[in-house]
């Protein structure tokens, strides 16, 4: 009697199970993003780094070329507060590599993020994500003077040393 129950439950419990994890995946995802998000490189940040730019009001250009070989050149930029700078980055190497714009702790707490989802993609304002021979634009207004880095936050290239500098005066 208790094994024939048994064996009538079980695929329901199993369904049940299978229903509830499918609920909870894209909620845990959600969660996981509104982290990321709280890692500096959502709408907190700003203060410290600057805002989103408009391409209308660039008052400057700055070519960055990404390579394999976990390096941006250049690697230091030097812009003056207020300037909107429209960034053509360009990923001349043969995997994905990106740009994300933040302060070193928040680099540094989003690398270690990646490692455990490599696979999550950047829709932030602070970021481009580029496949290999690919070329997007970033624009920044850099409203505090200081420092704000930059890195490839893709999975060993922060670890790599795949940064950069922005000097703001």
């Amino acid at each position: 009697m208790m094994r024939s129950f048994l064996h009538r439950t079980a695929p329901a419990q199993l369904a049940l199970g299978t229903l509830v994890l499918a609920l909870a995946v894209p909620a845990l995802a959600d969660d996981m993003h509104a982290m990321h998000m709280q890692h500096g490189q959502g709408n907190a940040a700003a203060p410290a780094i600057g805002e989103a730019g408009d391409d209308a009001q660039a008052t400057r250009t700055v070519d960055v070329d990404m390579r394999d070989t976990m390096r941006f050149s250049p690697a230091t930029i030097t812009v003056r507060r207020g300037d909107t700078v429209r960034f053509v980055v360009t990923n001349n190497g043969k995997v994905r590599h990106e740009m994300t714009l933040g302060t070193a702790s928040a680099l540094a707490e989003h690398a270690k993020m990646m490692q455990q989802m490599p696979d999550m993609k950047h829709a932030e304002a602070n970021a481009v994500t580029v496949d290999p021979g690919q070329r997007k634009t970033l624009v920044w207004h850099f409203t505090q003077p200081g420092t704000v880095e930059f890195a490839c936050l893709e999975p060993g290239h922060f670890e790599a040393g795949m940064r950069g500098v922005v000097n703001v005066r």
